[in-house]
């Protein structure tokens, strides 16, 4: 799907035989173990090209949700690369799906040259109003795709998180394994009903909104800038759904970097925005104001593409989104605290201003940059 700067792994072809099975089906050559990268993420993939000299992304999906949810996955991923690819639209373009192979979980997209993620393009300072006005106008061209006759059918089933259920307390099997930094976050979550409350009161006024086909994992690793053209990658939780989700996932994307200090400085990988030192409380604070000041016009230029897209849209999303940016902090606290032993006080930050949102997110609106014209 992607070449870019990202961190590669090494990887050794002949322990999975499937992939070039599945390349030799679709008629595309083979790929050779020193000619191969991969790239770190859920799913195993590799990167190549092949001996015809196709250039491409391949990814098995993780069994890690059993059978049913990686045939699921895949089945969104078709539907997504479908119907992208069908409308048309000047402002939407995705990698194109080559082909697929649902016993292997395979997928093969044809691989973009020279691409970078929105990720390390707001790393290398290079994310302007132009940019993020464009990655608006996909955001809204994707919500307004006719998706009612896809093939296979645009999944109905709701997005299963924020989960209410682990907001009260979690199982044991997923207590067992947590790092310490796991322990403190949910310690946190877990002794404070009132953002119980408004997650509650999220998913409540989730349920009622209008749907749309929705990313449903709208980040900034899945806008591709490549040639100079915008792509939106990785359709595996694509959906029937609020669309208040892809706009608050996009917006408490930029929140949360200006407030571990991502924006524009750090790379991608050092999630807690740390470097040698910790900065103190008022350090977190004080940055926190001034990026968020820098990046306030750049979700404004988003929205202002967005809507102009989407044309009119429901008069409460504005307000929704603010709320889904606020769990969306929450959200990145928790993967950062997947890989640390503790739970950084720049996660701590973002998880209070996420809170702040959730708990009032009309009150945050303007804050954000989703104020005009909601």
């Amino acid at each position: 799907m992607r070449a870019g700067r990202s961190t590669f792994a090494p990887v050794d072809l002949e322990a999975a035989p499937e992939v070039n099975s599945v390349l030799d089906s679709l008629g595309v050559g083979r790929l050779s173990t020193g000619d191969v990268e991969s790239l770190f993420g859920r799913n195993e993939n590799w990167v190549g090209t092949t001996s015809a000299g196709v250039g491409v992304f391949v990814k098995r999906v993780s069994l890690d949700g059993g059978a049913e949810d990686a045939a699921r996955r895949i089945a969104r991923s078709r539907t997504f690369a479908a119907i992208v690819a069908g409308s048309g639209s000047p402002d939407l373009a995705t990698p194109e799906l080559i082909g697929f192979d649902p016993s292997t979980r395979v997928l093969v997209y044809r691989l973009l040259d020279d691409a970078r993620t929105f990720a390390e393009v707001a790393s290398d300072g290079e994310l302007d109003s132009a940019l993020a006005h464009r990655a608006g106008r996909a955001t809204g061209a994707l919500h307004g795709l006719d998706a009612l006759d896809a093939e296979p059918p645009l999944d109905r089933a709701p997005f299963p998180f924020p989960s209410l259920g682990l907001m009260r307390a979690l199982p044991m099997r997923g207590f067992i394994g947590l790092t310490f930094a796991e322990v403190t976050l949910w310690q946190i979550l877990h002794g404070d009903p009132v953002l119980a409350e408004a997650v509650t009161r999220l998913r409540r006024t989730e349920g009622e909104a209008p749907v749309v086909p929705a990313h449903c994992d709208l980040r900034f690793d899945q806008f591709l800038l490549s040639d100079g053209e915008l792509h939106l990658t990785d359709g595996e939780e694509f959906r029937w759904a609020d669309a208040a989700r892809d706009v608050g996932a996009i917006a408490g994307e930029w929140l949360y970097r200006a407030v571990t200090g991502l924006t524009g400085r750090a790379t991608d990988g050092d999630e807690t925005g740390l470097s040698r030192s910790e900065p103190t409380h008022e350090e977190i604070v004080a940055r926190g104001v001034r990026e968020m000041d820098r990046v306030r016009p750049l979700i404004g230029a988003f929205w202002s593409g967005y809507r102009s897209a989407r044309g009119a849209a429901d008069p409460d999303l504005a307000v929704r989104a603010t709320a889904f940016a606020g769990w969306h902090m929450i959200d990145r606290a928790m993967a950062t605290a997947v890989r640390g032993s503790r739970l950084p006080a720049v996660s701590r930050a973002a998880m209070g201003i996420g809170r702040n949102a959730l708990l009032a997110p009309e009150r945050f609106v303007s804050a954000l940059g989703l104020e005009e014209g909601r």
